[in-house]
């Protein structure tokens, strides 16, 4: 459904953050996207989304080229940005306004959605909190229920109960039909949501690899004490415990810990790659 292929993007002359970058999304995922700050994961979601164009090489969604802006493309599409502006009126006028775009737009879901959130739509939306605008904007584009949603640090400014009904309203959206790209620091507010991990670094694709793959082959260790050095992948420290990613010899799936796979992937990406190819 995604399709990046040979990417060479720079914002300034002679320094490519993005070199012949290759990456393909496919519908019926929730990926997660995480990657340091500068590693280029916004500027990623822009390419996909058309509101950048690569130097060279070709985005495209559906088999239809981004850079064509076609409005087949457009109306299947919404990004939830991690800043925004958003006018001074109703949520309801906003919703009648802008659903008008998005030919499969559902007022009742998004009236759902809202509820599920706390938030009325009989309200101005610059009354609202910045957590409370980023919970609108993320059920007014689940409600578009455009094919592809892209959510740049959907979670930024939410509570802690928030974050729970955010993750369980995302998940129940989800069909076989729709892709979902998450951008986000915040990698514990991803756990039990995505289904896929990709990891940027240096404007660099280093890590690609659905969840199940990884808790096949990888297990996530808090105290390593009493596992065999030759087992061991990825050390760091944890609460004065050697915490660390081991093979998962058993082959039962465990429980993926984001924060140090990421943190393993980083720092021994080829070492940890080569355990989930074998």
């Amino acid at each position: 459904m995604v399709e990046l292929s040979h990417i060479q993007f720079n914002y300034k002359k002679n320094k490519p953050l993005f070199n012949d970058l290759n990456l393909t999304l496919s519908p019926g995922h929730i990926y997660g996207l995480l990657g340091k700050n500068g590693a280029g994961k916004s500027t990623l979601l822009k390419n996909i989304a058309g509101l950048v164009f690569p130097k060279s090489g070709e985005a495209s969604i559906f088999g239809i080229p981004v850079k064509d802006r076609s409005p087949e493309m457009l109306q299947d599409i919404y990004v939830v940005p991690e800043e925004f502006n958003l006018p001074a009126i109703k949520l309801k006028s906003y919703a009648s306004i802008n659903g008008a775009f998005y030919p499969k737009f559902n007022h009742a879901e998004l009236n759902k959605y809202l509820s599920e959130f706390e938030i009325s739509d009989d309200v101005k939306i610059t009354s609202l909190s910045y957590g409370q605008k980023k919970k609108f904007l993320i059920a007014f584009g689940l409600a578009t229920n455009a094919r592809v949603l892209i959510l740049d640090e959907p979670t930024n400014g939410l509570d802690i109960p928030s974050k729970s009904q955010f993750r369980k309203i995302l998940a129940s959206a989800l069909d076989e039909n729709k892709l979902i790209i998450i951008s986000t620091h915040q990698v514990r507010d991803l756990e039990n949501l995505i289904d896929s991990v990709v990891v940027l670094e240096k404007g660099e694709l280093i890590f690609n690899r659905e969840i199940i793959s990884i808790s096949e082959k990888l297990s996530f260790d808090h105290d390593l004490n009493g596992i065999p050095e030759s087992e061991i992948l990825y050390t760091e420290e944890i609460s004065g415990k050697r915490a660390g990613i081991v093979k998962n010899i058993s082959g039962i799936e465990t429980r993926v810990d984001l924060e140090l796979l990421f943190n393993g992937v980083v720092k021994n990406n080829s070492l940890i790659n080569s355990q989930l190819s074998n």
